[in-house]
């Protein structure tokens, strides 16, 4: 939920979905944000595979904020999966990030989806934190997820109808 304080002092963000045109802006936060960052191949073909569940904020004229989502039939149920989440570090902590987040929620449902999954670096607690507040709820953990060997905390949104 966006705190009304949030948008008093920052103009409300588009939230659209991706375009191809939006890619080299969403390479350019993928870059500034973390540390093992996705090639740009990789959004593209995200973009290909998942168009229904890939969206950007777009603040002052440009892509300052991104979700990538993905939908997985496991044969029981559909769920989403958050797979990367960036904003532009200077309109961090305005809502953006939730803004995304309850957009790519909200397309999951409208696709039948049951909950949203995503894997968080054991090390980010404020990502973790931010995830919590959100409603995700940890499940299991995954040893040397990352390429660096690090571990990874498998969180969970499951939605009530």
């Amino acid at each position: 939920m966006i705190r009304p304080h949030d948008l008093a002092t920052f103009p409300l963000p588009l939230i659209r979905r991706a375009m191809p045109a939006d890619i080299p802006a969403i390479v350019a936060i993928e870059k500034e944000s973390f540390i093992d960052p996705w090639d740009q191949t990789v959004f593209i073909e995200a973009l290909a595979y998942y168009p229904s569940t890939y969206f950007v904020a777009v603040c002052d004229g440009a892509v300052q904020g991104f979700v990538v989502g993905a939908l997985e039939d496991t044969g029981e149920n559909i769920y989403g999966h958050l797979c990367n989440l960036g904003v532009n570090p200077r309109y961090r902590r305005k809502g953006i990030g939730k803004l995304l987040v309850n957009r790519l929620e909200h397309q999951v449902a409208l696709e039948l989806g049951t909950g949203i999954q995503l894997e968080v670096r054991v090390s980010n607690t404020m990502a973790q934190r931010f995830y919590q507040r959100m409603g995700y709820r940890p499940v299991f953990g995954m040893d040397q997820y990352y390429a660096n060997g690090e571990d990874a905390l498998v969180m969970m949104k499951w939605f009530r109808f």
